[in-house]
Order: structure tokens, then sequence, then C-alpha cells
């Protein structure tokens, strides 16, 4: 099995703050995506959560899905989760495009149910593109620096 990419390490500062169990569990979830979806770009974000997006560009309207780390715990969560197909019903939440799946351990998402519903987000932002990326594989931080 191939080791994904470096976690960037503005990225990886603000994660160390986590709990470890918290953290085990992103770095294999981050591990499962990129496997499924190895070019795709991730974009880094500090707001309310530390967020690892995964894109088909160099944008955030063309991501699939996300990971975002909250005090004590992480989702998987779609973008356009409310467009995509669910046949199992693992998303869940409220809001007008987004959804996640609740993550306690890796049973939550290293499943079929799960890999096809990544493979089925990716597809759809493809499809859902504007133009063609500039970019792949590449990080991209968008977390501010403290000076």
């Amino acid at each position: 099995m191939t080791k994904s990419k470096p976690i960037h390490p503005d990225f990886l500062f603000m994660l160390e703050f986590k709990d470890k169990i918290v953290i085990d569990l992103f770095c294999d979830l981050r591990e499962f995506i990129l496997g499924l979806h190895p070019d795709s770009n991730e974009l880094l974000y500090h707001t309310h959560a530390l967020t690892t997006v995964f894109s088909i560009s160099e944008k955030l309207s063309d991501a699939y899905c996300m990971i975002p780390i909250y005090t004590n715990h992480l989702n998987l969560g779609f973008n356009k989760g409310t467009l995509l197909k669910d046949p199992h019903n693992l998303l869940t939440g409220t809001g007008n495009l987004i959804r996640h799946i609740p993550v306690k351990n890796p049973g939550d998402y290293r499943n079929d149910e799960v890999k096809q519903l990544i493979k089925s987000a990716a597809n759809f932002a493809i499809n859902d593109m504007d133009k063609p990326t500039k970019s792949t594989g590449e990080t991209i931080s968008k977390i501010k620096k403290n000076k």
C-alpha cells in the first residue's frame, strides 16, 4: 500500500491540538479518500472547524467531500450531499446542500457503501465542473498564520 502525501505543516500544527483518537481517525480517513481519488486537490481551512476539503480543481465550488474536525469528533462531509443518490441512507444533516456521515471509528467509512458514495460524489463534481482544472494533487492552505 502506498503512503499518501504528507499533511501540510499549517494543518498539522493545528491538528496536533486535537485528541489522539481524532488525529488517528482523520489520518486514516484522509488516506482512504486519497486512495480513492489520488488526484484530488486538498484545500485547507481553519474556521469554526479545522477542515480539509477534497476538490477536483483548485476551487471550493468543485469540492466533493471534506473532513471537518471539531473539538472531539469529525465528520465525512459531502458538499453536494443533497444531490447525491444515497440508497443506504448514510447521510445526515439539514442544510440546503451539505450532508455528512458522523465518524466515530473506521467502520463508519471503511465499507463499500461509503466508498461508492465518495466515488459518486467525485464523479458528480467532475460532471458539474465549469471548466478544466489547472492543477491536480495539490495542497492549498487557506489557513492564516498567527504572527
